[in-house]
């Protein structure tokens, strides 16, 4: 084989390589778009009966509405550095792109990856919204802080500021070839 006809050849597995990241991108984003809209909705509905009933959305509601969503060969989830919730622990596949995220900001961008046996898996940061400053801000109520600490005794989760890296979403689901 010339040069030319090598050099093609890897062109054209690049190229096959580079569609794939983007279909895995793509079909993960679509399948959190209902998770990431269910959570915030019980997020806001927890916040307009006051804080110490927003922790119950992410306790109760995000595990929840995460099962809901799986099944199919789907699963789906959130993680972070700073763990509140120690169920939250991230999949092993994640932990490199979660470090990646911490220690290149300017590189945050979606990440799709191949996790062997017809699996994909898909990433993407969670960076602090307004929303989420009142339990996981640099500073938290009182009584909102005795209840996270009751709760989650070994909480980690505080002293964020807004646009912050704070997590990731995480979903598995099957490759599509």
């Amino acid at each position: 084989m010339g040069a030319r006809n090598l050099l093609f050849v890897v062109s054209a597995l690049l190229a096959s390589v580079a569609q794939a990241q983007q279909a895995g991108r793509d079909r993960g984003a679509e399948i959190l778009v209902a998770f990431k809209q269910e959570l915030q909705q019980a997020l806001r509905e927890g916040l307009a009966r006051g804080p110490v009933e927003a922790i119950s959305a992410c306790r109760e509601r995000a595990p929840e509405i995460a099962r809901g969503l799986s099944g199919d060969g789907i699963r789906l989830g959130r993680t972070s550095h700073r763990l509140r919730n120690p169920s939250n622990v991230a999949p092993e596949w994640v932990r490199p792109i979660l470090e990646s995220y911490l220690s290149r900001p300017s590189e945050r961008s979606p990440r799709a990856v191949r996790l062997g046996e017809g699996r994909s898996g898909y990433a993407e940061p969670i960076l602090l919204q307004p929303l989420c400053v009142t339990c996981h801000g640099q500073s938290v109520a009182p009584d909102l802080a005795r209840e996270i600490a009751r709760l989650y005794p070994e909480d980690q989760a505080v002293g964020f500021g807004i646009g912050e890296l704070r997590g990731v979403f995480w979903v598995e689901f099957p490759a599509s070839d």
